[in-house]
C-alpha cells in the first residue's frame, strides 16, 4: 500500500514533466491554500576527503548557498525571497520554480497555515510510537535524517505558553514553528539530506486534517527528554 501511494504522489507532482518541487509547491499552494516560497538551496563546496560519504556515490560537499559560511541549517531556510514572500499564488509558485527547480519547498507556517513541531529523529520516532499507541490521530509528519516535524492546526503564542508553563521542563531540541517560522517540505534536498513524509497525507484536493498541538505535546517533550543528553542537543 506505503508503494502504491508513493507512486501516486510521483505523479501528482511530476504532472506535464514538471520537476518534483514545482509539482508540490503548486499542489501545496493551490490545492491546500499553504503559503510556500523558494529555500535558498545548496551549492558544491569542493571534494571530501577519500572515503567521506554524504550519500550513495556522492562526495562532494553541499554548503548553504546563502552568505554564511557556517550556516547551521545549510539550504533549509528562506533568504532571497523572504519569508514574508510565501504565497498561495501559482503564477508566481511558477515562476520561482522555473527559474529554480531544485529550490526547496518551504511553508510559511502561522495564521491560517499550519504549524508545526519538531524534534530530533530519534526521539520524534519514540514519540510517534507512543502516540500510537495510545491511538492518537495525527497528522502529516515531515522527516529529515536529523529531525522530525509534526504538522498541527495553527496555534497562537498564548496557547502555547499555557501549554510549555504546564511542563516540568521542556528540553531545547523542541523546537515550535508558529506565526513568523516555517518548515522545509518534500521532496526538497537540504544540507542533512533528502525531505521526506515519514505519515504522508492523502492525496486528495483537500488540505490535510492536522491535529491541535496540544494534543501532542506532552509526548513529544517526554520522548524529548528521554533521549540521549537529554533531549537538550539541537540537532538540525
Amino acid at each position: 500500500m506505503r508503494e502504491i501511494l508513493g507512486r501516486r504522489r510521483k505523479l501528482l507532482f511530476r504532472r506535464g514533466g514538471r520537476s518534483a518541487q514545482l509539482g508540490a509547491a503548486l499542489h501545496y499552494a493551490t490545492e491546500w491554500q499553504w503559503p510556500v516560497l523558494p529555500g535558498v538551496g545548496l551549492r558544491s563546496a569542493g571534494r571530501q576527503p577519500a572515503g567521506a560519504r554524504l550519500g550513495l556515490g556522492e562526495r562532494v560537499t553541499r554548503r548553504c548557498s546563502c552568505p554564511d559560511p557556517d550556516c547551521v541549517v545549510p539550504g533549509a531556510h528562506p533568504f532571497d525571497p523572504g519569508l514574508l514572500a510565501a504565497t498561495t499564488d501559482a503564477r508566481m509558485v511558477r515562476w520561482w520554480w522555473t527559474n529554480r527547480p531544485d529550490a526547496p519547498v518551504v511553508l510559511a507556517t502561522g495564521d491560517r497555515a499550519p504549524c508545526a513541531v519538531s524534534l530530533p529523529a530519534v526521539a520524534g520516532a519514540r514519540a510517534l510510537a507512543a502516540l500510537d499507541h495510545f491511538g492518537v490521530r495525527l497528522g502529516p509528519v515531515v522527516a529529515t535524517p536529523t529531525r522530525w516535524s509534526l504538522l498541527v492546526s495553527p496555534y497562537g503564542l498564548p496557547e502555547l505558553g499555557e501549554l510549555l508553563h504546564s511542563q516540568d521542563w521542556v528540553p531545547s531540541s523542541l523546537r515550535f514553528h508558529g506565526e513568523g517560522g516555517y518548515v522545509v517540505l518534500p521532496p526538497s534536498q537540504i544540507g542533512s539530506g533528502r525531505v521526506r513524509w515519514e505519515r504522508p497525507p492523502a492525496v486528495t484536493p483537500a488540505a490535510p486534517w492536522l491535529p491541535k498541538v496540544a494534543t501532542i505535546v506532552d509526548a513529544l517533550v517526554t520522548a524529548s527528554t528521554s533521549t540521549p543528553d537529554g533531549g537538550s542537543r539541537l540537532a538540525y
